[in-house]
């Protein structure tokens, strides 16, 4: 059996209760984390709280060569652990689809998502957003000004009234995050002053929307110009960026109550 399981979005306790149960029955445990993070808590935090040992798998190990995870699986009930949710935003339908090819059966334990928190938190409403993309930093993508997959994502959504989520890159190295500290530099999470400043460029006066540390305990929220956007400072990650579409009176309204959002912004 291969279980996969949702973390949640900020430490070792958001995950679910039935992600819970499920983690704590399985004999043996994997994770990845370079797509999404809890920056909440670490390896160790995770491993202590769910009295379990996790093995970290980097990209290779998950999407090239799964074969330990799946070998585990043929005899063992094993559980496979991500941010977020496995199969929202981080997608690992071809690990299933390889299980299942091989006759192991598969469970998915969902978690809550970034999409969900960021509508949940701004008054968006959710069936109101169009497709997602992802901002890579500048040095990521190696081209002049922002990606076209970006700009053709919200320029679509915005011509049809959509609200685009925009997923901020993440760098990690998987083999420091198990023992990460204070002194390692091995992470690097793009923050949404910076995510403002590169869309600043196409869209200075577009209305944008941050959602900072969803989940946490200090979650932070706030709307304002890219312009604006950009010479802000939000605190620690992970970060989020909206950028709306057509505005219901209610989302208006939300925005200004919740994210203390400009009049000249809502306009």
């Amino acid at each position: 059996m291969l279980t996969f399981i949702g973390l949640g979005l900020y430490d070792e306790r958001s995950i679910t209760v039935e992600g819970k149960e499920a983690l704590r029955d399985a004999d043996r445990a994997f994770a990845e984390f370079y797509t999404s993070t809890l920056v909440g808590t670490t390896v160790a935090e995770l491993e202590e709280y769910h009295d379990t040992q996790i093995e970290v798998r980097d990209r290779e190990g998950v999407e090239r060569s799964p074969g330990e995870i799946l070998d585990a699986a043929e005899t063992a009930d094993v559980a496979f652990l991500t941010a977020g949710d496995t199969m929202i935003s981080t997608t690992h339908v071809d690990l299933r689809l390889r299980a299942h090819d091989r006759g192991i059966e598969t469970r998915v334990v969902h978690g809550t998502t970034a999409q969900a928190a960021a509508s949940a938190l701004t008054g968006l409403q959710n069936y109101r957003f169009g497709k997602a993309t992802t901002l890579p930093f500048a040095y990521a993508h190696g081209a002049d000004g922002l990606p076209a997959s970006v700009t053709e994502t919200i320029d679509e959504n915005r011509d049809r009234g959509l609200h685009t989520l925009v997923y901020l890159d993440i760098k990690v190295d998987n083999a420091a995050a198990v023992a990460r500290s204070e002194d390692d530099e091995i992470e690097e999470y793009m923050t949404a002053s910076t995510a403002a400043e590169y869309l600043a460029d196409e869209y200075p006066e577009t209305l944008g929307v941050v959602v900072a540390r969803a989940g946490s305990p200090d979650p932070v929220v706030a709307a304002d110009s890219m312009c604006g956007l950009a010479s802000r400072s939000f605190g620690g990650p992970l970060h989020l960026l909206v950028v709306p579409g057509e505005l219901h009176h209610i989302e208006r309204d939300a925005l200004r109550d919740l994210a203390d959002a400009p009049d000249s912004s809502l306009d």
